[in-house]
């Protein structure tokens, strides 16, 4: 499969991935326009997509979706909450419900459920011969029931959104540093680095922290706090990116 996360944090996120017959994204929060153009720069054409899962509904993970879906029609999957959330806001016409592990073409899809301030939320983990992407992001926690699959994946996109003690000496007022830090907020640095040391098994080639506060993280911290849980876990992993929320990720491939 490849794995390109094309922007990722507070102000957009829309991540593509593909299998050899099947081009999907995961979210569309940029402009339609920004998502364009990463593609094209990666060498696909945006009429090429076969489909867009959308992990929830906030403005940062659907607000490119409107004009996208006008220009050229995916399939939008999606669960009832969400579309009952999205309806309110556009109009969706080609779409498919989703509350069970399914399948896009040759790509199998497992939902994770994941803990966010919105009607419903979902990760992902898609798999396609024999290599698997985990996909979680915006999520409070996540549950020890999904730990198991969750196990010695391939490449993991996951949620390092803040360093705790930046977010507490921040700006934020203090309901919104309660909201980041509670169950249905985010995952700090801490926290993402501690499922990622144990998730990540012998089968697993590369780790994508995802998400990033621009305002209450840096790059820095977030690589440094996973790699110190790692290495107190005996655990190592070849090649961590951090994905940006101006800039796209290279193109990766599993």
């Amino acid at each position: 499969m490849k794995i390109c996360v094309l922007a990722s944090g507070s102000k957009g996120n829309a991540t593509y991935i593909a299998s050899p017959t099947t081009n999907l994204l995961i979210d569309l929060g940029p402009s339609c326009a920004y998502v364009e153009k990463q593609l094209q720069e990666i060498h696909v054409n945006p009429n090429q997509i076969d489909g867009i899962l959308i992990t929830h509904t906030h403005v940062d993970h659907i607000g490119g979706l409107r004009v996208f879906i006008k220009k050229y029609n995916p399939v939008i999957y999606l669960t009832k909450k969400m579309y009952e959330e999205l309806s309110t806001m556009l109009l969706i016409s080609n779409y498919q419900f989703i509350d069970a592990d399914f399948s896009i073409n040759d790509i199998e899809v497992k939902i994770i459920k994941t803990s966010h301030d919105v009607a419903d939320s979902n990760g992902y983990i898609l798999e396609n011969n024999g290599k698997s992407v985990v996909y979680i992001t915006d999520t409070g926690y996540i549950n020890y029931k999904n730990h198991k699959r969750l196990q010695n994946r391939s490449l993991y996109i996951m949620e390092s959104n803040h360093d705790v003690e930046m977010l507490m000496n921040g700006k934020y007022p203090y309901p919104i540093k309660q909201r980041i830090l509670g169950d249905r907020g985010h995952l700090s640095n801490q926290d993402s680095a501690y499922y990622l040391s144990h998730f990540i098994g012998d089968a697993t080639e590369c780790i994508v922290l995802a998400h990033l506060s621009e305002d209450n993280n840096t790059k820095e911290l977030a690589l440094s706090t996973l790699e110190e849980a790692l290495q107190k876990e005996g655990q190592q992993v070849d090649y961590i990116v951090i994905a940006t929320q101006k800039d796209r990720t290279e193109l990766l491939e599993v």
